[in-house]
């Protein structure tokens, strides 16, 4: 019932950008927070970015000043911005969302979508 939709992932020059998004639907109550996930091959997950209910946000080292979580107009989805991209941000990123649905809140994963930063 409650299932989660990304886009926006493919092929980009160092230097470029890309905005990922995800969108949950089904029988959602409420969503306490939404964020961004991402893993190389090999590798365990490596959380990115959180957005919380409240609106407030975090971020891997790694990616802070240049990836930008945020919310949509359209409802219940989710942004991850990413700007200067760099090679070692190639991986496949996923959304994860904590959802209240007709079950006690719950964890929702994208199917993930590929990233490739080279020239």
């Amino acid at each position: 019932q409650v299932q989660l939709v990304e886009s926006g992932g493919g092929l980009v020059q160092p230097g470029g950008s890309l905005r990922l998004s995800c969108t949950a639907s089904g029988s959602i109550v409420s969503i306490n927070a939404m964020r961004w996930y991402r893993q190389i091959p090999g590798n365990q997950r490596e959380l990115v970015a959180v957005l919380t209910s409240g609106g407030s946000t975090t971020y891997a080292d790694s990616v802070k000043g240049r990836f930008f979580i945020s919310r949509a107009s359209v409802k219940n989805t989710v942004y991850l911005r990413m700007n200067s991209l760099k090679p070692e941000d190639t991986a496949v990123y996923y959304c994860n969302a904590a959802i209240r649905s007709v079950v006690p809140e719950t964890d929702y994963w994208g199917q993930g979508t590929q990233v490739t930063v080279s020239s």
